[in-house]
């Protein structure tokens, strides 16, 4: 099916982008391409480095900052580990309540993590030592008040992580002033499982920690790969993981086909849907892509509704690909 100028393999009812985002069809062409290359060894591990640095400045265009500001990892919770690791021992970080634990798991690890409401995180911002939360939250959608904590934060000075992976896609992104802005592209981005980016801001540099310091992290990684001493870049690869070299193929393709949308445009689109869906239900707007519902999932799949249950309650999403065909097929579980 095309949609917003692209061709999608999408099945009527999908509604997991939330979980799982779905390619077009030159994302899944460049992975098919790469698959057919490894499997006939045709290639080099510098053979995948365009496809790398195509992905880091792909997503530094995404979050409105320069390409060396980006590390690239595998997991959102590999990543947010650099700024946990950066911590003293006790350290006290505030978070929102229910946030997805990729987010709040490494810092737990070795500091003190306070949960507050959503909506009540800037008030809460002083007297920690730092904020890590989800633009959009990963369970039901709602969407965080970013001037509110930018000006609470900045008023304490206190630093900030935002984990953009449920709003990176649909969303446009204001949120360079944070110290560190972490992503993980299989959702809404449309790339490989495998793929995530840490953007550092400079006065968050020294304060973030190469937790898991590799070859891959040097300033010329090609002869950083053997021997002493530690030589690491002196930007943000310093953070760098070694690359999961098929997920950046797709992800590079990903960020090529993002360069042609208008993200308002997308992020009209999804939130008309996902409001149409709550009103005929009866519900308030959200003014979100992602809606979480009271419902049953059994009769959620029975009406061919491809969905998750995420604390509690079924969540759908609705991305470019979908349309009011999608919620029609949702309201017939409620009918």
């Amino acid at each position: 099916m095309p949609a917003f100028g692209a061709e999608f393999a999408v099945p009527a009812g999908y509604l997991n982008t939330p979980s799982i985002g779905v390619p077009p069809a030159p994302v899944a062409d460049a992975v098919e391409r790469a698959v057919a290359r490894w499997r006939t060894g045709q290639d080099t591990p510098g053979g995948f480095d365009e496809a790398v640095a195509r992905s880091r400045q792909g997503f530094a265009r995404l979050a409105g900052v320069p390409a060396d500001r980006v590390a690239v990892g595998a997991s959102v919770s590999q990543l947010v580990a650099c700024v946990a690791g950066g911590l003293a021992t006790g350290s006290r970080v505030l978070v929102a309540e229910r946030e997805f634990t990729s987010v709040t798991f490494p810092f737990a690890q070795r500091a003190e993590v306070t949960e507050v409401p959503l909506e009540e995180l800037a008030r809460h911002v002083e007297g920690h030592d730092l904020v890590a939360v989800s633009l959009v939250q990963s369970a039901d959608g709602r969407i965080l008040d970013t001037a509110a904590l930018r000006a609470a934060a900045e008023a304490a000075g206190v630093p900030v992580l935002i984990d953009v992976t449920q709003a990176a896609g649909w969303l446009p992104l204001d949120v360079a002033w944070a110290d560190w802005i972490v992503c993980a592209g299989y959702k809404w981005l449309f790339a490989p499982r495998g793929c995530a980016w840490l953007a550092v801001h400079p006065r968050a540099h020294e304060r973030t920690s190469p937790v898991a310091a590799n070859w891959y992290a040097g300033d010329d990684p090609w002869s950083t790969v053997y021997g002493m001493p530690l030589r690491p870049a002196p930007d943000a690869r310093a953070f760098d993981l070694s690359p999961v070299w098929l997920a950046h193929v797709g992800a590079a393709e990903a960020f090529g086909c993002f360069g042609t949308l208008d993200l308002a445009e997308v992020r009209d689109h999804n939130v008309a849907l996902a409001d149409l869906l709550l009103t005929r239900l009866g519900l308030p707007e959200q003014g979100s892509a992602i809606v979480a519902l009271e419902a049953d999932a059994a009769r959620i799949a029975e009406v061919g509704v491809v969905a998750s249950v995420r604390d509690g309650r079924v969540r759908v999403g609705f991305h470019l690909y979908n349309t009011a065909d999608d919620v029609e097929r949702v309201l017939r579980a409620f009918a």
